[in-house]
């Protein structure tokens, strides 16, 4: 019995971990997450655009990290009050996320298999790399256009 009353307890505080947050807090979170997709993403683009030379080592090493990012459970970052129009100044997260939330988990869906998908051939060359990295970018740019606010 007393195992289940502490797994209850660790469940439920797990459950209001974002809860305990400040909504600020939660949006420096989320604006923090987003930096380290896009610090991984900066070196496979700047590779797939021959900016720098490929390096099979290196393009892996950002496809498992992002790989990585795609295993953090984001729900926690999107705490209702944390748009821009509860944060102006703070957060480019529109408030369109909370009304079509299942639109949003859509596009969450298609990076993250664009991530999968990146995974299986970022060491097989700059030929695969290419395509595999102009997909990913493609899912973050429609998340960008659709859900992102351009100026804070």
């Amino acid at each position: 019995m007393r195992n289940l009353i502490i797994s209850t307890i660790i469940a439920a505080t797990a459950a209001t971990g974002a809860l305990a947050q400040s909504p600020s807090d939660v949006a420096k979170a989320r604006r923090a997450f987003f930096t380290l997709v896009g610090f991984e993403m900066s070196t496979l683009g700047a590779m797939a655009q021959g900016k720098i030379d490929y390096d099979a080592d290196v393009a892996s090493q950002a496809a498992k990290d992002l790989a990585a990012l795609t295993g953090y459970t984001m729900s926690d970052l999107f705490a209702p009050g944390t748009s821009n129009d509860d944060l102006l100044g703070e957060t480019r997260a529109e408030a369109k996320i909370w009304a079509d939330m299942p639109g949003f988990q859509e596009k969450g869906m298609a990076f993250y298999q664009a991530v999968a998908d990146l995974n299986g051939v970022a060491g097989n060359g700059l030929e695969a790399l290419q395509p595999a990295v102009g997909k990913l970018g493609g899912t973050c740019k429609a998340c960008h256009d659709d859900y992102r606010a351009k100026d804070f």
